[in-house]
């Protein structure tokens, strides 16, 4: 005999959030101007580069080596600007698994529209790069946080717990999150030794609105997939300060596709790699070889 169905009134509803502090509903604020300023001045595109963002494969390898060969921050080092020095090729070689986290004060239709966005997203960066990635609660190795100004403190703990390695300067950056940094990412390897990360940290203010949470997932999810740092000669492109784009574009699509071609190998320096870059930069742009 089938089961019955389980009484309406025994399914406990999730708790209404918490109401948001002055600080959270000052953020919120802020974020919503920001996003609108944005906008007004025709920033946060959303059409992936057009004719008006022309490059070429020289272009596109030359902005390959800035974005994957040198970092923003300088390594456990919390937001301390890179020194600039070069670095070897770094990726993912196992599966990347994905899993959400939300504060307390994340309401329901919120978590509902970042977990489909997350796990649409990981279904488009595994159909780019080849590379197994899928949103997957079972041992996950990517946790994406969803956290609002009051849920911080409470997930610190949490954070630790998955990456005990993590630095006094990752951590004091995610307890004393200043307003100009909108969300981050922190990925992780075995040891210092290792170019194969293994374990990655993303926070996205729960505070933001619908566009700039997307363009937070959009960019910290494909920047822990080891496209670390940004490049002001860029373009189209979302690693790039400039906020001219909101989500991946054509050109980062690219970028993903050669991070994760075969060709190339976890550890490469930028010398060993450029002659193959060559080859798969005219590909990628259908030139003639």
């Amino acid at each position: 005999m089938a089961p019955k169905s389980r009484p309406a009134g025994l399914i406990q509803p999730r708790p209404a959030p918490p109401a948001p502090s002055a600080a959270s509903r000052n953020l919120a604020q802020y974020y919503a101007r920001v996003q609108a300023d944005l906008l007004a001045q025709g920033l946060l595109r959303m059409d992936g580069g057009g004719p008006d963002t022309p490059y070429t494969s020289d272009m596109l390898i030359r902005n390959f080596e800035r974005i994957a060969f040198y970092d923003e921050y300088a390594p456990e080092a919390g937001l301390t600007a890179s020194t600039g020095a070069v670095k070897s090729l770094r990726r993912w070689n196992g599966p990347v698994r994905i899993a959400t986290e939300f504060g307390a004060s994340v309401d329901a239709e919120t978590r509902a529209t970042a977990n489909g966005e997350v796990r649409d997203y990981a279904a488009r960066l595994a159909r780019l790069t080849g590379h197994p990635i899928d949103m997957n609660a079972r041992k996950p190795n990517f946790h994406v946080f969803f956290l609002g100004e009051d849920d911080r403190a409470a997930a610190l703990p949490k954070i630790r717990a998955l990456v005990p390695s993590i630095s006094p300067a990752s951590m004091q950056v995610l307890r004393d999150l200043e307003r100009p940094i909108h969300c981050l990412v922190i990925a992780f390897s075995d040891n210092d030794a290792s170019d194969s990360y293994n374990h990655a940290i993303a926070l996205i203010r729960a505070e933001h609105p619908d566009i700039l949470r997307r363009a937070c997932i959009h960019e910290e999810l494909a920047q822990g997939l080891g496209l670390g740092n940004d490049s002001p000669a860029a373009r189209p492109s979302i690693f790039n300060d400039d906020d001219e784009f909101a989500y991946l574009t054509t050109h980062d699509e690219m970028l993903l596709k050669l991070l994760y071609d075969p060709r190339l190998k976890t550890g490469m320096s930028a010398e060993e790699a450029r002659p193959i870059l060559r080859i798969l930069g005219r590909e990628a742009m259908g030139d003639t070889l």
